[in-house]
């Protein structure tokens, strides 16, 4: 029987483990190093991933606590990045096969501009840009757009639902075809063949078309990560590959179904959907240099810093009233990003832990721990693939470069050797390597 192969994304972003940037072998100048991401891009390739990915956040972690004179969490790495927009034609010039992926939240800006954007990016690399679709967890970001307080959750999913239609209208608004450049006739295009959206809803007015013709892909790669119930009911109807912060293989797997079903009931194929699960690999020679570079990272954590790190994620809660060795306590309601709380309270309970094991554990990343020597992680992996609880992983390194050289350069390795992963890259696009829907 064939084996079914696993689909693997790099996730990079400083600061996505609190500590590891402190590593004496880490570059926290990857924040804003454009030849720190050409590198880590590379590699990505070498190991022949699908795509490198890249977060955004519109706004400093903690900001209004930093304004009030509050120094919790001033030591936040994540702090700092590039606008990732800026990030994926470099990395286009540099790279032949790697998919290009970033975030672009529907809250903060307008359909015209990020269908544009992305499909820009299309041409730039000849068809490999992916749009990671989020409504901003991070409730700072409505601050440096006009707004005294986030949109409230319900309600930038209903935006983000038109916001895409229009995005995909206009990417639909010119057909294969239609760009003639024809010297002789002197004819550039082809009226029939150029299409006005026209669009007219709740959040939206929209005429098109792009001022481009139909990019590579036809449509860029869709991307998301909601897991609450109005973003799997989004995920389910136009992303092409979804993101999720699963710890449990039977809870992966579920998910997966019912991302699934949803995808039919939509009309959609399931096997046109690929779920990633986020992992963070900490890889050493052995188990036992694996745990403990794990140990050796956490102590660099801040204990202050991963307290207040847990907080936007828990409804704003004060962790700092409660005793933190004690048990976590019910967590008040959020408008920020759900499936964040939903993990931090699924994991405290499962596991008994304190608030500030709590904290600890998501300050090292909200995501799954492979630790151990190439093979087990690799076992570790394959498993979850073989139990159908996910299409592959977002691998989310601690630090750069060795973090990224360790899971690329002897972790893929051990995929590929067991033949559940590609050794060669097989078509031009991102959607080929992740086998989504074409639209060409």
């Amino acid at each position: 029987m064939k084996n079914k192969m696993m689909r693997l994304a790099l996730f990079l972003f400083p600061g996505q483990h609190l500590g590891a940037w402190r590593l004496p072998d880490a570059i926290p100048e990857l924040d804003v190093g454009i030849e720190h991401y050409v590198r880590a891009a590379k590699l990505a390739e070498e190991a022949r991933l699908d795509a490198i990915f890249f977060e955004d956040q519109a706004a400093i972690p903690r900001a209004n606590d930093l304004l009030r004179g509050d120094t919790y969490g001033a030591a936040h790495p994540r702090a700092i990045h590039f606008d990732p927009m800026m990030l994926l034609p470099a990395l286009a010039m540099h790279t032949t096969h790697l998919g290009l992926a970033a975030t672009s939240t529907a809250t903060f800006n307008e359909p015209y501009n990020v269908a544009r954007r992305f499909a820009s990016i299309d041409f730039i690399s000849n068809g490999r840009a992916g749009w990671n679709l989020v409504t901003s967890f991070n409730e700072n970001e409505a601050q440096n757009f006009g707004l005294d307080a986030h949109v409230e959750h319900g309600a930038r999913y209903e935006r983000a639902s038109e916001f895409i239609d229009v995005v995909t209208g206009l990417w639909d608004s010119w057909e294969d075809g239609a760009v003639l450049r024809d010297k002789e006739k002197g004819v550039y295009f082809d009226v029939a063949k150029m299409h006005f959206l026209q669009h007219e809803g709740k959040f939206f007015r929209v005429r098109g078309p792009l001022t481009m013709g139909r990019s590579p892909q036809g449509r860029p790669v869709i991307l998301q990560a909601g897991s609450s119930e109005p973003g799997r009911e989004l995920a389910a109807r136009t992303a092409d590959v979804v993101f999720t912060l699963q710890t449990e293989i039977s809870e992966s797997r579920a998910f997966r179904e019912d991302l699934r079903k949803r995808a039919v009931r939509f009309g959609r194929d399931p096997d046109k959907i690929k779920i990633l699960v986020g992992a963070t690999p900490i890889v050493g020679t052995t188990d036992e240099e694996a745990q403990e570079l794990r140990a050796r990272m956490r102590e660099l954590i801040p204990e202050d810093l991963a307290i207040s790190h847990l907080m936007p994620h828990s409804g704003g809660l004060d962790f700092r009233k409660y005793d933190l060795n004690g048990p976590l306590p019910d967590l008040p309601d959020t408008n920020a990003g759900k499936s964040h709380r939903g993990a931090i309270v699924a994991l405290a309970r499962r596991d008994n832990l304190s608030i500030l094991q709590t904290a600890r554990f998501f300050a090292e990343g909200s995501y799954l721990k492979l630790v151990g020597a190439p093979a087990t992680v690799a076992d570790r992996m394959q498993e979850w693939l073989d139990a159908d609880a996910c299409d592959g992983f977002l691998a989310v390194p601690t630090h750069f470069p060795t973090g990224v050289e360790a899971f690329t350069r002897l972790v893929v390795p051990e995929l590929q050797r067991r033949g559940i992963f590609r050794t060669e890259y097989s078509g031009k696009h991102l959607r080929d390597h992740l086998g989504v829907t074409t639209y060409t």
